[in-house]
């Protein structure tokens, strides 16, 4: 007689992620933003004191301490960051001015199912030229793509958050 044996898997680890697409690396996102430019890496740590300044100017949680920051020769900066999309964590890129706008967004690795439209240029360019002082909300000064809404949300978040940490850490 055979044995039989099943194994049983809570909900969650059966409705993981099984999409992930990546669409730049470190090296050709830089290149995206930042065309032909050296770039230094700067990676700042912040203090309590400047996460909760941050986290109080942008209204969002500041997720990790560590910003993985370049210094862009010539002026400007460029930024690494992740957001929690639904589920799964987006890795974005924001390229910004010497002068703490935005220069453009791309995104690098996208985890989730559904709402991979945050790709679209035209929806990353209502970033570009935005600093700490637009209000960067979901259906204000940022449209919304539906089925993408919290990809959008979160996303958009992380920008007023980096914009933030500039005024904040690396200005």
């Amino acid at each position: 007689m055979r044995s039989t044996s099943w194994l049983w898997l809570p909900l969650a680890a059966m409705s993981a992620s099984v999409y992930a697409k990546s669409y730049f690396t470190l090296e050709q996102a830089q290149q995206a933003i930042f065309p032909g430019a050296k770039l230094v890496e700067a990676f700042v740590t912040l203090t309590e004191a400047q996460k909760r300044e941050i986290e109080q100017r942008a209204g969002v949680n500041v997720r990790s301490s560590e910003i993985r920051l370049w210094q862009v020769v010539g002026g400007g900066f460029f930024v690494v960051d992740e957001v929690v999309g639904k589920h799964e964590l987006i890795t974005y890129a924001i390229g910004l001015t010497a002068e703490g706008a935005v220069k453009q967004i791309e995104i690098m690795d996208y985890r989730e199912n559904y709402g991979y439209e945050i790709r679209n240029a035209r929806w990353r360019d209502q970033f570009t030229g935005k600093t700490s002082a637009a209000p960067l909300k979901v259906d204000t000064d940022v449209q919304n793509i539906s089925g993408a809404t919290l990809s959008c949300r979160h996303v958009t978040e992380g920008v007023r958050r980096i914009l933030a940490s500039y005024e904040i850490a690396f200005k």
